[in-house]
């Protein structure tokens, strides 16, 4: 297993460059006392160069640089990678594990980070590096691809469908607080869905029971936008340490005849 990196010492303003070199491991902090002056400066000219870079264009260059090494290494976990297809065959949700859709959920996952930039400055530097350089959080890709694509599934539903799904959960109000809720907001600011006269019981049923038209792109787009990269993957790796986490009853949620929808509001 390769090395943990303890990210803390490079956002101690007081630290000096021993702690900085003292963060990496042992092979990379000997290659780096191993260069030449010449080489020195072109180690500096892209540092400076990353630190310049707006979140989006290191998530790009990252992208660019890293993937393919880490898709062939996220590929050697067999063991989460077929909990995760069996996680997805549960839920219906038609997604292929190839190496082309993990480059593209890598690519995704550094984006998504830079977008939390707002919110948690460090974390985006603190998520490249640990995918880059460790073993167990690269493994967690899966958990961001398995969180990501529930959040898709539950972004498609219509209002009655979510509601469903959120009434067979163990803990109704913490999971109706941090998927649905933020979702159907989500749906409401960007008019997906258009409430009219929401409480009003019979003036619901247009608008409760249409389900969204989204495109691919838009779709990840305002996932990305709603959830963290946190919040994501917490919620896959949910799942696949707990089978139950989730309860899911497809006829209950999605296949029942609109006539029967609101014999349970009455």
């Amino acid at each position: 297993m390769s090395e943990s990196i303890p990210l803390h010492p490079y956002f101690n303003k007081e630290g000096n460059s021993q702690d900085i070199l003292a963060c990496l491991p042992n092979a990379a902090k000997q290659w780096v006392e191993s260069l030449s002056w010449q080489e020195r400066r072109y180690m500096l000219s892209l540092c400076h160069l990353m630190c310049a870079a707006s979140p989006e264009t290191r998530a790009e260059f990252l992208d660019d640089y890293t993937a393919d090494g880490i898709v062939s290494k996220v590929l050697e976990d067999r063991d989460t990678k077929e909990k995760v297809k069996n996680h997805l065959k549960k839920f219906r949700i038609n997604t292929n594990l190839d190496s082309l859709l993990l480059r593209n959920y890598i690519k995704q996952f550094y984006i998504h980070s830079a977008q939390d930039v707002r919110r948690q400055p460090d974390l985006y530097l603190e998520a490249a590096l640990k995918l880059v350089m460790n073993i167990e959080e690269r493994n967690h890709v899966f958990h961001y691809i398995l969180g990501f694509e529930l959040i898709k599934m539950m972004f498609r539903m219509s209002w009655l469908q979510q509601e469903r799904l959120y009434r067979i959960q163990r803990n109704q109000e913490e999971f109706l607080n941090t998927y649905i809720k933020p979702i159907q907001y989500t749906h409401k600011i960007n008019r997906i869905i258009v409430p009219k006269d929401e409480h009003l019981f019979f003036a619901r049923r247009d608008y409760y029971v249409q389900e969204p038209e989204l495109t691919d792109k838009k779709l990840t787009e305002l996932a990305i936008a709603t959830f963290t990269t946190e919040t994501t993957m917490n919620f896959g790796f949910s799942i696949i340490r707990h089978e139950d986490a989730l309860a899911f009853d497809y006829e209950y949620i999605f296949e029942l005849e609109h006539d029967f929808l609101f014999i349970e509001r009455a």
